[in-house]
């Protein structure tokens, strides 16, 4: 081999290890592409998905499907080629890791905190859809958690009720923070609380903390408080493959409506959706609704329910024209009305994006 054939048989060698290694490298994004769907009135794990007891429930027909997207697991990276594949494919989407991942959460806080706002988003579907039935459902503020070395911490347990703070009543999580925050760094609050069916009252040296976006301190005791509610049934839902987030919870309370009333809420069609729900029934916007979209129209469902903030992005799913209608929702008692109106007929006016 000549010295010229050597020197450009080595550079080439040298240009391989480098593409390679750049190839492989991880880089700051996730891929996020369409995922499986759940028929929240069927059958999962042996037993119905949602099972309800209390009231009396009626069969129904066609199916609700809960959406979701497959996104780069918190503990995992993606390389370079990874990306482009991603960025090229028309179904799905390339994002900045801190967007979905907090640099200042570990995987595993990510993946608890996803699984507690699962948990969370089917109390508040039962409140939500026990409400739109005329139901009166109260809710109390609870510890949702303690963090270690806190005032809080060996004083207050996970799910305490918070009645009130310093002999004012605090029914909602809000109204608990407010109160705590409206008290002086190092000022002691009496926090009244439930345990079991025992009242009691506890003092806290409060403490301060950082805001991150304001870099001002505030008081704190060092818990982080959620919402119970108390409701007149007892709603189950089962699902397995580990889904997480907060965004099911439209389907679920329209799964927990339609099986407390007569006949089938979807006229016997094939429904998805997707959106978190709030205990009164107001319908906000989530991520990966394009990805959500292709994933429901692959899985054979016709309508899907938008949240009307995601009306716009959702216009953009990688669908052919007529495979999918997607109808745009504001609350609850919307989503319902629509649903009815294209049970009764098919072609119905309803609010749809676009």
């Amino acid at each position: 081999m000549s010295k010229r054939n050597a020197v450009v048989a080595v550079a080439s060698v040298l240009l391989i290890a480098v593409v390679a290694v750049a190839v492989l490298l991880p880089v700051p994004y996730v891929t996020m592409r369409p995922g499986p769907t759940r028929d929240v009135l069927a059958m999962g794990a042996g037993k119905q998905v949602i099972s309800i007891d209390g009231r009396k429930t009626y069969p129904t027909e066609g199916s609700l499907r809960l959406t979701t997207v497959s996104v780069t697991s918190p503990g995992d990276s993606v390389g370079i080629a990874e990306v482009v594949r991603a960025w090229i494919a028309n179904d799905e989407a390339v994002i900045p890791r801190d967007a979905i991942y907090p640099p200042s959460k570990s995987a595993a806080e990510s993946e608890q905190e996803s699984a507690t706002q699962m948990a969370d988003s089917q109390d508040v579907a039962a409140a939500a859809a026990l409400r739109l039935l005329g139901e009166d459902v109260t809710e109390h503020a609870v510890v949702a958690a303690v963090s270690d070395g806190a005032p809080a911490d060996g004083v207050l347990k996970v799910n305490d009720v918070i009645v009130g703070v310093d002999g004012t009543r605090t029914a909602t999580a809000a109204d608990t923070v407010a109160a705590i925050r409206d008290r002086s760094i190092g000022d002691t609050v009496q926090l009244t609380i439930r345990r079991g069916d025992q009242q009691q009252r506890v003092r806290l040296a409060t403490t301060g903390l950082e805001n991150p976006e304001t870099g001002k301190r505030f008081p704190a005791v060092g818990i982080s408080p959620g919402v119970a509610y108390d409701l007149p049934i007892d709603v189950q839902i089962t699902l397995s493959g580990g889904i997480g987030g907060p965004s099911a919870g439209t389907i679920f309370a329209l799964a927990i409506y339609d099986e407390l009333t007569p006949g089938a809420l979807t006229g016997g069609i094939s429904v998805a959706g997707t959106g978190e729900v709030s205990a009164d029934g107001v319908v906000g916007p989530i991520g990966g609704v394009q990805q959500k979209v292709v994933g429901a129209a692959e899985a054979g469902a016709s309508i899907f329910l938008v949240p009307a903030a995601n009306c716009t992005e959702a216009l953009g799913a990688d669908v052919s024209p007529g495979d999918i209608t997607l109808v745009r929702v504001e609350d609850l008692g919307s989503a319902v009305k629509s649903l009815e109106a294209l049970a009764d007929d098919s072609a119905a006016e309803v609010p749809t994006c676009g």
